[in-house]
């Protein structure tokens, strides 16, 4: 399984209020270039955002459902993909101070994509989610830092300095 954790310099409450935001899905998740609200409301469970991704000049249209969420502390999501199956992606915020400590778990469950998972794959979604945290951490920074006067440092050090 591939988790991946990384401290975010802004309260679990700014985190949360992105990570809410269906429509700023595809503004930290890496591959999606649009996203929009399908069904329900997001993040409550069953609510559905559809997604577009680029590859050249092919898009390719699907949607990620919330399959639980606990406000301000866990959310759920199984992300459709094709042909290539459904992903689990857990998303849990803890308090770590006046930060936010991100937990993300994400494993193929069903489809082709977990019939072919092995450590190749595995490697692939630990960059995956070295760069889709580093995005979140930008956006929650820069509004922590925007809440503030300014004051909070937007962006994160260097890839390894809070990602594990």
């Amino acid at each position: 399984m591939a988790v991946r954790h990384c401290l975010i310099k802004s309260s679990p409450r700014t985190v949360w209020d992105v990570l809410a935001d269906g429509t700023r899905y595809a503004d930290w998740v890496v591959g999606t270039a649009s996203s929009r609200p399908v069904r329900g409301r997001w993040p409550q469970q069953d609510a559905a955002i559809g997604y577009e991704v680029r590859i050249g000049p092919a898009t390719l249209s699907n949607e990620t459902v919330v399959r639980r969420c606990e406000e301000g502390a866990a959310l759920e999501l199984e992300a459709k993909a094709g042909w290539l199956g459904t992903a689990r992606i857990a998303i849990e915020l803890r308090p770590w101070g006046e930060h936010c400590l991100v937990l993300v778990d994400e494993h193929p469950l069903r489809g082709a994509g977990g019939r072919l998972h092995n450590v190749g794959v595995e490697a692939l979604i630990q960059l995956r989610h070295r760069a889709m945290l580093a995005r979140l951490a930008r956006l929650c920074e820069s509004r922590a830092g925007a809440g503030a006067g300014g004051g909070a440092k937007a962006g994160v050090g260097s890839p390894g300095d809070a990602h594990a």
